[in-house]
């Protein structure tokens, strides 16, 4: 016997693999491809948590087992390397993001392969690489090419500190996620990509693949289809300086058209200014101005207090002639439908909310409500409606479409709650645009065989304080000419965002290496679709989404084969920290269990553990009686609960810390970090060890004896326990399996070799460095992963006896162990050798025997 030495162990394999590149794909044609990605992180300064390594964790299971089980395996790992935070460590340090993201890159590498993840890291890629951003520079040109590329002046939110645009989900309160800068809405040059052209295929599409209902259901949400009707208002001229316009909503209640009593336009929307009498201009600039400083999220949160302006002017009711006001509301969004609305607040809660707080009328139009005291948003008949009063909903919007088009007033329309793709970033460290503004106006691409476009080196990365990004001030980049003609020309100062590298970044682990194109399509046939994508909930929207997109293009313009990217997509549960609610002093000194005594000027707070010095193993305080409470929520630096890999590493080895992660409970589900759960499967590793490796070779136990039934019948029944679940990504229950199998040798005197090898290559995929010591020691020249899986023969699946119910005139009274081959006379002989059974026979005649196999045996007696 000798002891579990991991520290040892794991860089002897780890050094094995890189040195022997174990995990290079085969690319052998005669075997099944199995494409398995994770993805890929961002390289942060601050490197791995055990949350990251969780996702990681359960996609390496996955390629050792899929190679195991016959199959060439795709396991690349890579970079998402552009981005804001990198150019604010620059700004803050002076150091060029370049050097920053090689750093970190090289800190979390060395996190992985610690972990013993089985990556093709000839295959590794990172989207600064200009060998790589050419080609995501490449497909810009071809969605251009498409018409899908476009110039728009858009509303964004602006954040001067930064000196870029930000997304809507890099908003909080207002404020920039990164800084808590201010954020205000104001209208800039951006580039689009129309996304929205896509939008039926984005929906439809999600039949073809297996991903979890609420997935697809948040995808739907997001692209928002809705059926309706486009209906032109007439603005009221002599409310309106004499302005000649119509304002055009979108509504998929038509029907309830007669009971439109006002229109709220987005404070944003063009002829607002023109709209504003003289009376209301200050309010409504002052408004709008308001407006500006908010999120899209504050603005559209339904509990929010419902304010608004009235503009002065007046529009008329396409149906019934109504003068209706006309007012702004920061709830509406200029670039959601139409940037304006029909109120209808007898029949909608927010716009009944917002007439009863500006006193406006409410008219009812669908009867089976008290619309005074309520919004009726129920079915029924069409009231106070002229023409469709009697009408259903359904009939009735049939009707008032069909009216509106004879005239010419509207029409019937599908719209997409979907807005095109913000795609430009006010920033230095980003995928340059392949565009040039020439001298006479023109917008023209770069031309292919220039790409790719790189970034020039700068000294200084602070925004150019005119909105455009650090790129605009270094004039001997930015002017430049038209290779084609020599026309005098700029270039474009954005960039790309970092959704762009990630839009297609497992296609190029498929071909790292090709200058011809940005895949091979006999490669892309073989791989694509990808079969497993594991990855954090929090892009469970935008980054699919924009990635269906792309690859949706480019199917359409026949570099890809399929119409899809993901097949199955996993969203891995968030693991939570712990932190801890206790006694601190007035002075907000931290104290432990002896120093708080018997005072009672003390405060609870809430301390990061790695803060507190316990000096008394019980958390609680007898005198107090209250008990330090561990708080579970998510890791964060901020909260002080985050768990570094590398020292779980260090305590208990990588094997112990990748088992545990798996061990914990469902990928999917979300759950709390336990530091006594890593000592517990540590403790499981270690028995597997003492069972099996002495000091030098294997533990005196193992022997070479043939397995008896029973031994079979449990190693087989193991096998395919943790095969099925491995397969289905239950991981928890299939090192359950294999820990009650370790359970069952320990019992056993001396153990057969043929039952601990096939355990080693069970435990291969989920503790990849003991299972390869385990299988040296038993003899095989050649690493654990280039020997096939296990297999279990059904034969070995079956009892040779079964739990038979013994029954005296119909009642249970005992239960047997009967041979599965036994006759009605060996189970009646059986049963009157239990002694619950023949006391209630003990006097009487037995009249008849009913003895159905399997199921019951009852006695007849009297």
């Amino acid at each position: 016997m000798s002891d579990f030495r991991p520290d040892q162990i794991e860089p002897k394999w780890q050094a094995y693999w890189q040195k022997n590149k174990t995990f290079k794909v085969e690319e052998d044609l005669s075997k099944p491809s199995f494409f398995v990605l994770d993805m890929f992180p961002y390289p942060s300064g601050s490197g791995l948590h055990v949350g990251h390594v969780e996702g990681y964790t359960a996609t390496d299971i996955m390629a050792r087992f899929k190679r195991a089980r016959g199959f060439d395996v795709l396991h690349p790992m890579g970079w998402d390397a552009f981005g804001l935070p990198a150019e604010q460590h620059a700004i803050n340090t002076g150091t060029h993001p370049r050097d920053t993201t090689v750093e970190n890159i090289a800190t979390f590498k060395g996190q992985l392969q610690a972990l013993g993840f089985a990556y093709d890291w000839d295959r590794e890629i990172n989207t600064t690489d200009p060998d790589y951003y050419r080609w995501t520079q490449w497909i810009f040109l071809k969605l251009y090419e498409q018409g899908l590329a476009y110039i728009a002046e858009v509303p964004v939110n602006w954040c001067p500190a930064l000196g870029t645009v930000l997304a809507n989900e890099e908003v909080i309160d207002g404020r920039s996620e990164r800084g808590s800068h201010p954020v205000i809405r104001k209208p800039m040059r951006q580039w689009m990509l129309k996304i929205t052209a896509y939008a039926e295929r984005l929906l439809d599409d999600l039949e073809l693949i297996d991903w979890p209902d609420h997935l697809k259901d948040m995808q739907r949400n997001w692209i928002g289809r809705s059926q309706g009707a486009e209906v032109d208002f007439k603005v009221d001229a002599a409310s309106a300086n004499g302005l000649d316009a119509n304002i055009r909503v979108f509504t998929t209640r038509p029907d309830t058209l007669f009971g439109a009593t006002y229109m709220v336009l987005a404070p944003e929307h063009p002829l607002v200014d023109d709209l504003a009498s003289d009376a209301q201009r200050d309010a409504v600039i002052a408004y709008r101005d308001e407006a500006a400083t908010k999120s899209e999220l504050q603005r559209t949160e339904l509990q929010k207090e419902k304010t608004g302006v009235f503009t002065g002017a007046y529009a008329i009711n396409p149906v019934n002639g109504a003068r209706i006001p006309i007012w702004i509301a920061d709830y509406v969004l200029w670039g959601y439908g139409t940037g304006a609305i029909m109120a209808v607040p007898g029949h909608d809660e927010r716009d009944w909310e917002f007439a009863k707080a500006h006193d406006i009328a409410i008219v009812e139009v669908i009867a089976g409500g008290d619309v005074t005291q309520a919004a009726h948003t129920g079915d029924g008949e069409l009231v106070n409606s002229d023409f469709l009063n009697g009408k259903a909903v359904a009939d009735a919007k049939k009707t008032i479409i069909a009216w509106l088009e004879e005239r010419g007033l509207g029409q019937g329309t599908i719209n997409y709650k979907l807005r095109d793709w913000l795609f430009s970033r006010q920033r230095y460290w980003g995928e340059p645009f392949p565009i040039l503004h020439r001298e006479d106006g023109q917008v023209v691409p770069l031309p292919e065989e220039q790409l790719p476009l790189t970034l020039p080196d700068v000294e200084r990365y602070q925004p150019s304080g005119t909105g455009e990004s650090p790129l605009a001030t270094i004039d001997a980049w930015v002017n430049t000419v038209d290779p084609r003609d020599g026309t005098p020309a700029r270039r474009e100062t954005n960039t790309m965002p970092q959704w762009a590298g990630s839009c297609w970044y497992y296609l190029r682990y498929i071909d790292p290496h090709n200058d011809e194109a940005p895949v091979d399509p006999e490669k892309e046939k073989r791989w694509m679709p990808v079969d497993l994508y594991v990855g954090g909930a929090e892009h469970a929207v935008l980054h699919l989404l924009y990635a269906r997109f792309w690859h949706k293009v480019l199917y359409d313009i026949g570099v890809v084969s399929t119409p899809e990217p993901f097949q199955r997509v996993v969203n891995q549960g968030m693991i939570l920290g712990v932190t801890y609610q206790y006694f601190t002093s007035p002075e907000g000194e931290a104290l432990s269990y002896k120093e708080v005594g018997a005072r009672t000027d003390l405060s609870p707070a809430t301390i990061p553990a790695d803060q507190v010095e316990w000096k008394n193993e019980v958390p609680f305080h007898p005198e107090h009686g209250v008990e330090l409470e561990e708080i579970v929520e998510k890791m964060s630096k901020s909260r002080g609960n985050v768990v570094n890999p590398d020292d779980v590493i260090a305590e208990y080895g990588a094997d112990s810390l990748r088992l545990y992660e798996m061990f914990m409970g469902p990928l999917e589900q979300t759950k709390p970090w336990n530091p006594r759960g890593v000592s517990g499967v540590h403790r499981f590793l270690s028995r597997v060890w003492r069972l099996t490796a002495a000091e030098e070779g294997l533990s005196d136990t193992i022997v070479d004896a043939e397995p008896t039934d029973d031994m079979l019948r449990h190693l087989h029944r193991t096998i395919k326990k943790v095969t099925e679940d491995t397969e289905a990504l239950h991981y928890n229950t299939a090192i359950a399996a294999m820990m009650e199998y370790v359970n069952f040798l320990y019992k056993l005197d001396t153990v057969p070799r043929a039952l601990i090898a096939p355990l080693v290559q069970m435990l291969a995929p989920y503790a990849p460095h003991t299972a390869e010591e385990l299988w040296e020691r038993l003899g095989h020249e050649s690493s654990v992963i280039n020997h096939l899986w296990p297999t279990y023969e059904e034969k070995w699946l079956e009892d040779d006896s079964y739990e038979l119910a013994v029954q005296v005139m119909g009642k249970l009274r005992g239960e047997i162990t009967v041979p599965k081959d036994a006759d009605e006379e060996a189970v009646v002989a059986l049963a009157r050798q239990n002694e619950k059974v023949e006391e209630h026979l003990a006097g009487k005649t037995i009249r008849r025997v009913i003895f159905v196999p399997g199921r019951i045996l009852n006695f007849v007696a009297n």
